[in-house]
């Protein structure tokens, strides 16, 4: 139901395989999906890549298979499902969801919480739990950190399909292709740009990133003075400048 793939250029890959299910996790799925994550920081990767099989990115949690757990399996399947978004936010690499055909309820929330999005041009998004008369409660709190407070409410309270093209408007979307060779040429060419940049240069952006993310603008500021004196000292600034000596 999960596979997941190391390629030798620093790639980790994961793809959600159930399309009979259109991709839903169930527990097992959520807990090899925790596996995977993990599976990918030690492995020292480059860059973590998210998509789905079968012609669907995700449907998000199998409700199906909900109705059947026990108490004590269900808040476990809660547990990991929020460590699953924790183990994202803390990758010191980037993360790519690569979205066709519909990315909804867990799987909307799966692919606002990577840091890249690409998708191709007919896919659906929906914040689908509200439909079922309960709050998208992980999903909730990711958007509020990723778009406007007037857009970000209203996908997490209306729970409509939403188009990839108000998604790319509204920034939340980084590229978008039309057809599955075309989806399948642009992430390759997204993600073969980030492989190609100085690693920990890499390391330190989105570490910087995500800090400034949660700290006041003044700390932000100052957290920057710092990594730029470990630059220096590093040696990075002159090797830098040798490029443009005479």
């Amino acid at each position: 139901m999960i596979k997941s793939q190391q390629f030798d250029d620093g790639r980790f890959e994961i793809i959600f395989s159930r399309p009979e299910r259109r991709n839903a996790l169930d527990l097992e799925a959520m807990e090899a999906l925790r596996a995977c994550l993990k599976a990918a920081v030690s492995t020292n990767s480059k860059c973590l890549v998210l998509r789905g099989s079968g012609g669907v990115f995700c449907a998000g949690r199998d409700l199906k298979e909900a109705a059947t757990l026990t108490q004590e399996q269900a808040l476990r399947q809660h547990q990991i499902w929020g460590e699953v978004f924790q183990d994202l936010r803390a990758l010191s690499f980037p993360s790519v969801a690569i979205v066709e055909g519909a990315a909804v309820a867990g799987g909307f929330t799966l692919a606002m919480a990577t840091d890249f999005l690409i998708a191709e041009a007919t896919a659906k998004f929906g914040a689908l739990e509200m439909a079922n008369g309960f709050p998208a409660a992980m999903c909730t709190p990711i958007l509020a950190n990723k778009v406007h407070s007037r857009i970000g409410l209203e996908l997490a309270l209306f729970g409509t399909l939403e188009t990839a093209e108000r998604l790319h408007a509204a920034g939340l979307i980084n590229r978008i292709a039309m057809g599955k060779e075309a989806l399948d040429a642009e992430a390759e060419n997204f993600i073969t740009h980030i492989l190609s940049l100085d690693e920990i240069a890499v390391r330190q952006t989105i570490d910087a990133y995500k800090a400034a993310e949660a700290q006041p603008y003044e700390q932000s500021l100052t957290a920057g003075i710092t990594l730029n004196q470990l630059i220096e000292a590093s040696g990075k600034f002159r090797q830098g400048g040798s490029k443009f000596s005479s």
